[in-house]
């Protein structure tokens, strides 16, 4: 097949999911809404940074570390996203025109858009001729889409425009048709890397590295980033003293949130810089390599789809502490294979994190079920097989 993906190319989950198009084969183009270095094995590669992807999007790193500077990064984060809202979508019109230009260049059998905002809402201006799917992930309809008038009539837009919807959340094929997706077009829901290569994390725990030696203590790993309206990463910070009282050799790493001045903000004014440790960007081998070490994955979610990095942690036997919200029951049964609690209490969360530590038999029986569960309904293999499958059907339109 030729496959025309719009996507964020810089993204590890993107990333996870073109691989498996270009291995078996498949003639790949990518459309990237943020520069980037080329995947390789691409059949052609082209820029196009709609709603200002050349300034926005990363991740905000600042060694300094005052509580001036904390201040300026937080502030700077809650305008930008508002500001991407409002002023992000009248940078459409002239990279769509760009768009049709490539789609007429390419001729693809159909396009594969890796987002809503704003990948789905760039690739709904292809021809009507050329089938479109559209991949939700994450806070597309519970945030993004009500974040200003005209990001929710794009959203709704781009779904009506949408011939087959895929999801990492039944929740969002719920969600996806009251936003306009047709009822009687094809659905999916994988996770969004497309699944988790076991073989590939079990390599990681034979040879895998980390940037220090990690002591033989109890471990929390919250690798989820700064992601505002996402995440309460303060109230995350929060919750450590009230777990080191009870646990006072606990160790919590963050990583990517070395020299995040917000983060470093939070662990200087809490006084919890010994049981804290910001790391840098891991690989995924790292990343592996961590949760293996790690007792309790934390992830304090107010908005969120299924989280790569929840199912990653639940494969490497890794407790999950989560936001109490609809995406996270369909993964986790609370007090059985992990716990759902209010993100926005410190106290609520440290008790759930306390309750992980303090109880193995609870964390043992979560590990075998957690395992049975990423067998069964996550893995690699078997997700981009039903993939290829609804790709096949779809250019065939046998749905």
């Amino acid at each position: 097949m030729r496959l025309l993906f719009v996507a964020d190319g810089r993204s590890s989950t993107a990333i996870s999911w073109l691989r498996h198009w270009i291995e078996t084969g498949h003639q790949v183009h990518l459309v990237t809404t943020f520069p980037c270095e080329p995947l390789s094995g691409l059949a052609s590669f082209n820029i196009l940074p709609v709603a200002f992807g050349r300034m926005a999007g990363g991740q905000i790193n600042n060694a300094m570390g005052s509580t001036h500077t904390s201040k300026f990064v937080g502030l700077f984060r809650g305008l930008l996203r508002p500001l991407r809202y409002m002023v992000g979508p009248l940078s459409l019109p002239p990279y769509q025109a760009r768009f049709r230009t490539l789609v007429g260049e390419i001729r693809p059998d159909f396009i594969h858009a890796l987002r809503i905002p704003f990948e789905g809402m760039l690739a709904s201006a292809a021809p009507a001729s050329i089938p479109l799917v559209i991949s939700i992930w994450g806070n597309d309809l519970t945030l993004h889409a009500r974040g200003s008038i005209l990001m929710a009539r794009l959203t709704r837009s781009s779904l009506r425009r949408a011939d087959g919807l895929i999801a990492d959340a039944a929740r969002d094929i719920r969600l996806g048709h009251e936003w306009g997706f047709a009822t009687d077009r094809p659905t999916l829901v994988v996770p969004g890397a497309g699944g988790i290569r076991l073989d590939e994390i079990e390599e990681a725990s034979r040879s895998g590295s980390l940037p220090e030696e990690l002591p033989a203590v109890p471990i929390v790993v919250n690798p989820r980033g700064q992601r505002p309206g996402s995440l309460r990463q303060d109230v995350f910070f929060k919750s450590i003293p009230l777990v080191l009282e009870k646990i006072p050799q606990a160790l919590f790493i963050c990583p990517p949130l070395a020299g995040d001045a917000e983060s470093e903000y939070w662990v200087e004014m809490l006084g919890i810089r010994s049981n804290t440790k910001l790391w840098p960007h891991l690989d995924r081998s790292q990343m592996w390599t961590l949760f293996k070490k790690a007792r309790v994955f934390v992830s304090p979610s107010i908005h969120d789809g299924t989280p790569n990095s929840l199912l990653e942690a639940m494969a490497c036997g890794c407790f999950p502490v989560v936001g109490n919200i609809e995406s996270m029951l369909e993964w986790v049964t609370p007090g059985v294979n992990g716990l759902l609690v209010d993100a926005a209490s410190p106290r609520l969360l440290a008790d759930a994190i306390i309750t992980a530590l303090e109880n193995p038999a609870l964390c043992a029986i979560a590990k075998k079920e957690n395992a049975r569960i990423i067998a069964e309904r996550a893995t690699y293999p078997r997700c981009m097989a039903m993939t290829e499958a609804f790709y096949q059907k779809l250019v065939r339109g046998s749905f």
